[in-house]
């Protein structure tokens, strides 16, 4: 199989797919691997080691997006890339369709299919997304103790406190691998953590393996009565594959204390508050009913190098998986892969996307 690696062109999104170890399995394997120049050169790999490992370098991604058979991504494609997709084409790839109805329907349109790594399930969990999140969830309280600074906008309020001086307050929403690793950030710096959670065995588990951090079910009542003594709130809701509940109203905003921050790791699933709007690297926050909003929409690219090795090591078997059996073949082999796809055929093929933007599903065809 012909796998191509283009360059990431969203802003600021500095990952690429896959390392040159995985590059050299492919070739190993008898494949072909088409890298756009300097496509990893923002998470410090040069295209000397790709070489090394046999990859052809070339020179634009209109070259690797008509001849690869597979393109392995890390980002949602932006709408120049769409246009190079074509009919029966491979995508892997991090898509969050639920939040983008355009990209919904011009991947639909395109006839590639689309597969993220998002939805893949295997036994109730999400390993292609995990690692992105456990770097989100740990970034959400280094970006939110630091944007708590007074020259920032925050509150002028020090995380974790002083000698006689008390320690902020964290209020994480979502106790999954985003939610727990903000917590145990959090709690590493000193501050007072509370983590609303459904789930009450995921509660217990939590509280076992978090050291000072307590555990509330997660309701309105308790999230409101929460809110006003929250320096930094910080969500982490997950719904796969759909759009993220808006748990946030403006006017529970306002319960909030001027200058607290808030960090929305699900804005890629368009938010769980309604003031939330992606942001960039470059313009990170902005500031609603006097609340420091963080939403970048690709937290884990400000740490491009350790989020490249993660995603690799995730995703490695699965793109092996599929350059060595074609994907038919390969849902055969590991049935969960059909839980990837989003749009097959020219149709939706995700029912929470088709759900959230009110568009006709069909069924993942699991034989292609």
């Amino acid at each position: 199989m012909i796998i191509g690696l283009p360059k990431e062109i969203k802003n600021q999104e500095h990952r690429i797919a896959l390392t040159p170890a995985t590059v050299a399995e492919l070739v190993k394997r008898g494949h072909q691997v088409l890298l756009q120049e300097s496509a990893g050169a923002g998470a410090s790999y040069t295209d000397v080691p790709y070489l090394a490992a046999g990859a052809q370098v070339v020179n634009s991604a209109a070259e690797v997006f008509s001849t690869a058979q597979m393109i392995v991504k890390v980002k949602e494609p932006q709408m120049g890339e769409v246009d190079m997709l074509r009919n029966g084409q491979i995508l892997f790839t991090y898509l969050h369709l639920a939040a983008n109805k355009p990209l919904t329907e011009a991947l639909r349109d395109s006839g590639c299919t689309a597969l993220a790594y998002e939805t893949l399930t295997v036994d109730g969990r999400r390993p292609l997304l995990e690692p992105m999140s456990e770097i989100a969830g740990s970034m959400a309280s280094m970006v939110g103790a630091y944007h708590l600074a007074k020259n920032l906008g925050g509150r002028g309020l020090l995380l974790g406190g002083v000698t006689g001086v008390p320690a902020g307050r964290v209020t994480v929403m979502g106790g999954g691998s985003a939610g727990m690793n903000a917590a145990r950030v959090a709690a590493g710096m000193g501050a007072e953590v509370t983590i609303l959670e459904l789930d009450v065995e995921r509660m217990r588990f939590l509280e076992r393996n978090l050291s000072g951090v307590r555990c509330l079910f997660s309701s309105q009542a308790n999230l409101v009565d929460l809110l006003p003594r929250t320096d930094l709130l910080v969500g982490a809701v997950l719904v796969p594959g759909a759009a993220a509940p808006k748990l946030i109203t403006r006017a529970m905003l306002k319960l909030m204390q001027a200058g607290a921050v808030f960090v929305d790791i699900a804005v890629d699933q368009g938010g769980c508050a309604e003031t939330t709007r992606p942001t960039t690297h470059d313009h990170p926050t902005y500031i609603e009913e006097g609340v420091l909003h963080y939403s970048v929409a690709n937290m884990p690219a400000a740490y491009a190098r350790t989020a490249t090795q993660a995603l690799d090591m995730a995703i490695n078997p699965w793109v092996l998986a599929i350059a060595e059996r074609g994907l038919e073949n390969a849902c055969q082999l590991k049935p969960e892969l059909v839980s990837a796809i989003n749009c097959q055929n020219k149709q939706i093929t995700c029912q929470p996307v088709a759900d959230a933007h009110g568009l006709s599903q069909s069924i993942a065809d699991s034989s292609l």
